[in-house]
């Protein structure tokens, strides 16, 4: 493996890594607490610029192969896996840290030790979770069916949304999510969107992913915890997910924020409850944009099932686009070739008549002369 450099930065700590990415600095030094680290929580690391990522937890438990630790690594990121809560809990934010191999020094002192992950590691690591994949998909289906048993109730009737301060009806919806690809997903959408002018609603930090691309979204849902206060205060209506006994931790956020808000108790996840009510609304066409779509997206996501999305998207599937991966439709962009194929196939006609017209004749016939004249012809 060779002698691994020393690495030095300020801590930044938080167990929940989409609320860390917020607060990080180039240089920084992230410390945090995932399991089984995703594809949207490394890309937002990698885009901070951090020197190096110290995880409490396993990055690759072997459940599931998620790509995570991968893209940290592949973009020259140092991982120092599996540091413990101990470790974890000694590290406070702006603290200075020193990695030295597989030492962590904090503020001077010696603290613990991680294992590297480089990407022999991880191919290995990821090798071992594919062969998991089976039993991981057979526990997951089992817990997705006991949950659909008891939350059936929930979507089968028509579920009581507050009126929303902009017409859904007869239009088409866009919902975006900060799932994987949404960046470039949304990059490749611009056309639709200036075009269709859809409704747009951003599940938490999706809204701030249409402030970005230059669209204000209509409607912010969620339970407020990835959102930020710009966005909150730019859209049109807010409404706040709870729990299904009532419960709206992020309700007591928009308040203090002097903003109003709807509640709607459901269980389930915030982008069910955007995809379900742009249905019950009666949009057109409801184009999903970063939501879960596939099997490592579902385990990606922590739940034990995902009854509730499996359920929406039964009743909605006749009005639901899925705009993954759309990017990819369009990656190769527009080959030079074919430009100038177009070019020469329109200026082909227009030489054509340019050379057949009585002018154009009389001063051909004049070049003729003159060639004749000067060859002695």
């Amino acid at each position: 493996m060779g002698v691994i450099a020393v690495i030095k930065g300020n801590a930044k700590v938080d167990r929940r890594t989409k609320n860390l990415v917020k607060r990080l600095k180039a240089g920084d030094i992230a410390v945090i607490y995932h399991r089984d680290l995703d594809e949207v929580s490394a890309e937002a690391l990698v885009k901070a610029r951090v020197k190096a990522v110290i995880n409490a937890d396993r990055s690759i438990s072997g459940r599931y192969p998620n790509e995570g630790p991968k893209i940290l690594v592949e973009n020259g990121i140092k991982l120092f896996d599996g540091v413990g809560e101990e470790v974890f809990c000694k590290i406070k934010d702006g603290d200075q840290l020193v990695i030295d191999e597989e030492e962590i020094i904090c503020n001077d002192v010696p603290i613990g030790k991680g294992t590297i992950l480089d990407m022999e590691k991880i191919e290995n690591l990821m090798e071992e979770s594919y062969k998991n994949l089976d039993r991981e998909l057979d526990r997951f289906i089992e817990n997705t069916l006991e949950y659909a048993k008891k939350e059936k109730e929930f979507f089968i009737k028509k579920v009581k949304f507050p009126k929303p301060v902009i017409n859904l009806s007869k239009r088409h919806v866009l919902v975006v999510v900060r799932g994987k690809d949404f960046k470039e997903d949304l990059n490749a959408l611009h056309a639709y969107i200036d075009e269709m002018r859809p409704v747009l609603i951003g599940v938490d930090g999706g809204g701030d992913a249409l402030l970005e691309n230059g669209y204000i979204p209509d409607i912010i849902v969620g339970d407020m915890d990835s959102v930020s206060d710009k966005c909150l205060k730019s859209c049109k209506q807010i409404i706040v997910h709870a729990y299904p006994d009532g419960r709206a931790p992020g309700l007591q956020r928009v308040r203090e924020l002097g903003l109003e808000a709807d509640v709607v108790p459901m269980p389930g996840t915030s982008e069910d409850i955007a995809l379900l009510m742009a249905y019950e609304m009666g949009a057109d066409l409801i184009v999903a944009l970063g939501t879960h779509s596939n099997m490592i997206d579902f385990l990606e996501k922590g739940r034990k099932g995902m009854a509730s999305t499996f359920l929406v998207r039964l009743k909605v599937g006749s009005k639901l686009v899925d705009a993954k991966g759309v990017n990819k439709l369009y990656r190769s962009g527009v080959k030079t070739s074919y430009i100038l194929g177009i070019a020469l196939s329109a200026l082909l006609p227009i030489t054509v008549i340019f050379l057949m017209s009585p002018p154009m004749q009389q001063f051909l016939n004049i070049i003729r002369l003159r060639l004749k004249l000067i060859l002695g012809i």
